[in-house]
């Protein structure tokens, strides 16, 4: 699991227009792919990790704030480019795989404290952020 964590003061997933899930606070907005490896370990990783990480202002964590995290399903995390002009995905899980390991990560934050909003999963969606810092954070999760 990959996830690429920023920190940002509002942030909103927007499909066909509407709004789907959004920060209106300074929180978190994780962008997560998943792997073929990846099960319920990676997923308690990345939910501990993320909701602990001492990236807000004053060195606090999402808990200890409360601030509110933004998950959006980003499968090109995974995306292969080291040949030739075009990305691969073969890395990135596929649909029936990944979508209950996200349903799960969220959930894992859920247990953690915090208040969490989605995007929808496999859908076009416009991502609105307002970057803090700007502060931005890659974290593999164990295999």
């Amino acid at each position: 699991m990959r996830a690429v964590i920023q920190r940002v003061t509002r942030a909103a997933a927007r499909v066909d227009g509407a709004i789907v899930g959004q920060i209106t606070e300074p929180g978190l907005v994780v962008l997560v792919a998943v792997t073929h490896h990846d099960g319920i370990v990676q997923v308690e990783h990345t939910a501990r990790k993320i909701a602990d990480m001492r990236i807000l202002h004053d060195e606090r964590s999402p808990v200890e704030a409360g601030a509110p995290v933004l998950v959006i399903s980003q499968f090109t995390l995974y995306a292969d480019v080291s040949k030739g002009r075009r990305p691969t995905w073969n890395d990135a899980a596929p649909r029936m795989a990944a979508k209950p390991l996200l349903d799960a990560l969220v959930d894992a934050l859920i247990g953690h404290g915090l208040t969490v909003a989605t995007g929808v999963f496999g859908a076009q969606m416009e991502i609105e952020m307002v970057a803090d810092g700007p502060v931005t954070i890659v974290l593999e999760s164990v295999p």
